[in-house]
């Protein structure tokens, strides 16, 4: 086999092949004899059909088999002969014209980039920092005391308030014609809550049971029913029942009927600290790690392999049409979703990937299998059965790979820290945890 390769455009290449005719043919008439040893045709015993009728039958696909599997062979000698590294599949089509006794071939395809990261020292990273504050603990407290809340009936003649649960029948019309969803009997929602709308909840508080009223309503623009967003419509409601809110006390019973080891208020305190430090570690990690991933990208210079990019172009499109099923739209696997809607987003992906493998490459900042066993047992700490959630991950070669990607990403973003000029913000707990 002689092997020539063509520089085309940028990451382009041409590889021409040739393979000796006899080889292609020995390799069919080989794969012909031993499907013949098990094939069954109608007026034949199994293993008894004529060389001549399996050949007719089946010498098509074989020999298309056999070439595939040939040039393939071929191209990833060739490639791995001349040290290129592929990027995607390659085109390959035969040529109209071969040397005697020879099969010859064009194989075009794209080559990774070579990746050139500039200087770190005059990247420019922001790092925010936070903290847990003795107001973010007591938040969190509140949340698991209305979470164990319990309701007790108002008094006949007692007016709905914030925090209280009321039963309601209520109908809704758009023009006078009932909408679908807008009609419920018994239904039960927490006045406050934001469950239900903000001008039905006005609407509902102060009322008393057995009291009704008609109020009207604007559903938003983007109010996820799409019927009737940004119409108004009349409402009647009908309050049937109010109930009071008790919150347990925060004290060693709560603490305890909580799981606590330590049960008591300060045990408790110290549990839901070190819950909220470890959430706000991981927090601001996602947020730096996005900083660092921005300046990285903006020092560095490379081409896109087309092949790449169109493969996690096909990646975001095939995820998006199963979030589409997960909603319940139909004809998910039919709605017109353009490459060019995604493109931007794989671009920014295939370039990201490359150069933090570059850099991964280039600086040592490969996993270790310390830091992969460390980050696994601080996921399982939040759980009530660490060991389990340890022994699940390590079980799994993918959870482990997952794994292994978030520790490399956060070794590449220790290394730019130390390397860029680091600006510090602070950020409040409440504005920290408000952000996706």
């Amino acid at each position: 086999m002689t092997v020539t390769v063509e520089t085309l455009e940028k990451l382009e290449r041409k590889m021409t092949l040739t393979l000796p005719l006899g080889q292609v043919q020995t390799e069919v008439q080989t794969r012909l004899k031993k499907l013949a040893r098990t094939v069954k045709m109608d007026g034949f015993r199994p293993g008894k059909v004529p060389m001549n009728v399996v050949a007719q039958r089946y010498g098509y696909s074989v020999h298309y088999e056999v070439m595939n599997d040939k040039v393939g062979e071929a191209f990833a000698n060739a490639a791995n002969e001349a040290k290129l590294r592929v990027a995607g599949q390659p085109r390959i089509t035969e040529k109209e014209t071969s040397p005697e006794g020879e099969m010859a071939f064009d194989a075009v395809f794209e080559v990774y980039p070579e990746v050139k990261i500039a200087d770190l020292s005059s990247a420019e990273v922001q790092k925010i920092a936070s903290e847990v504050t003795d107001a973010a603990i007591d938040k969190t407290l509140d949340i698991l005391r209305k979470q164990r809340r319990t309701f007790a009936q108002r008094a006949q003649d007692a007016q709905a308030q914030l925090g209280d649960r009321v039963m309601v029948d209520f109908e809704g019309k758009i023009d006078g014609e009932a909408f679908a969803g807008g009609k419920a009997e018994d239904f039960q929602f927490i006045v406050g809550d934001g469950q239900m709308l903000k001008e039905f909840e006005d609407a509902t508080a102060g009322m008393k049971a057995g009291e009704s009223k008609t109020f009207q309503l604007a559903f938003p623009a983007d109010y996820h029913g799409k019927d009737v967003a940004g119409k108004s419509a009349d409402f009647m409601v009908t309050v049937k029942k109010v109930e009071a809110a008790h919150l347990p006390d925060i004290d060693d019973a709560l603490a305890k009927s909580l799981g606590i080891a330590e049960a008591t208020v300060e045990g408790l305190r110290a549990d839901v600290r070190k819950n909220l430090e470890r959430e706000v570690k991981f927090r601001l990690l996602a947020r730096n790690k996005q900083s660092v991933m921005d300046a990285l990208v903006a020092k560095a210079e490379l081409d896109l392999p087309k092949a790449s990019v169109q493969a996690e172009v096909s990646r975001l499109v095939e995820g998006a049409r199963a979030d589409l099923k997960q909603r319940g739209i139909k004809d998910a696997d039919n709605t017109p979703l353009p490459d060019d809607i995604f493109l931007p987003q794989a671009q920014r992906r295939v370039r990201l990937g490359l150069v933090v493998a570059e850099l991964v490459r280039s600086q040592n900042l490969q996993a270790k299998p310390e830091q992969i066993k460390a980050h696994i047992e601080e996921l399982a700490a939040s759980y009530e059965k660490p060991a389990e959630v340890v022994r699940w991950y390590y079980g799994d070669n993918n959870r482990l790979a997952e794994v292994e990607a978030i520790v490399i990403e956060n070794n590449v973003t220790e290394f730019v820290l130390s390397k860029a000029v680091v600006v510090d913000k602070n950020m409040s707990f409440d504005e920290l945890m408000a952000q996706n």
